[in-house]
């Protein structure tokens, strides 16, 4: 049975550590009126993007410095991603007078609706930073020799040109193509030293994690259209 004391949660607090790209979140819970002794605080630390992480001793612990502050990697981060995101924005709007499958055109509107909350994300992320929040349209320069996965306007011209099932195919290969790029985007922000401010790690794993479920989605999706 449960205990009659009512449990609340009291504190989250988000810490990270110079070494890695870890972040650590701490959880501390109390007993409303109980005269229990208040538990340790647990420290987490999460592994890198989809492996394991592990409970910090209290020794640990201790050393744990304050979250460090954004680094160049992570602004560079932000940027680049807004412009790769808005590229995706580019080839959904193409989807509403060319798919011929239902399927792909309501997988692109929810790549839409993700994307242009993240693209909100990122430059609300910037300019409580004070950094810039680069234009519409960076990523029609020299970025798209640059980012992992951007379409050449060769491309992106093949792709308005086509209608129907050939449109849904072409569709599909490019924006797996994308999404794979923003992958390999956030292993060069770790790689780089970025993710070490609670909130640019959160955001990139959970673009590591979305785009990596929609990649499969998108895959599953062209095996069904090619039967």
């Amino acid at each position: 049975m449960f205990s009659s004391r009512r449990r609340v949660v009291v504190a989250v607090v988000a810490a990270t550590v110079a070494l890695g790209a870890s972040a650590f979140a701490v959880v501390q819970l109390t007993a409303d009126g109980s005269t229990e002794p208040t538990p340790a605080p647990r420290v987490v630390q999460p592994g890198a993007p989809g492996q394991a992480g592990r409970t910090l001793s209290p020794a640990e612990q201790s050393q744990l410095p304050p979250p460090p502050a954004h680094t160049p990697a992570d602004t560079q981060f932000m940027q680049r991603m807004i412009a790769h995101h808005v590229q995706a924005l580019d080839m959904t709007a193409l989807v509403a007078d060319r798919a011929a499958s239902s399927e792909v055109s309501l997988l692109a509107k929810r790549i839409e609706t993700s994307q242009r909350d993240e693209i909100a994300q990122m430059q609300r992320w910037l300019t409580e930073r004070g950094e810039q929040i680069p234009g519409p349209h960076t990523h029609h320069a020299e970025h798209d020799a640059t980012m992992p996965g951007m379409l050449t306007p060769e491309q992106m011209a093949q792709l308005q040109r086509t209608r129907g099932a050939q449109f849904d195919r072409l569709f599909l290969d490019f924006m797996i193509r994308h999404h794979e790029g923003a992958l390999t985007m956030v292993q060069q922000l770790y790689a780089a030293g970025g993710g070490l401010e609670p909130a640019s790690d959160r955001f990139a794993r959970e673009v590591n994690a979305d785009q990596g479920i929609e990649i499969r989605s998108m895959r599953e999706l062209q095996a069904r259209l090619a039967r």
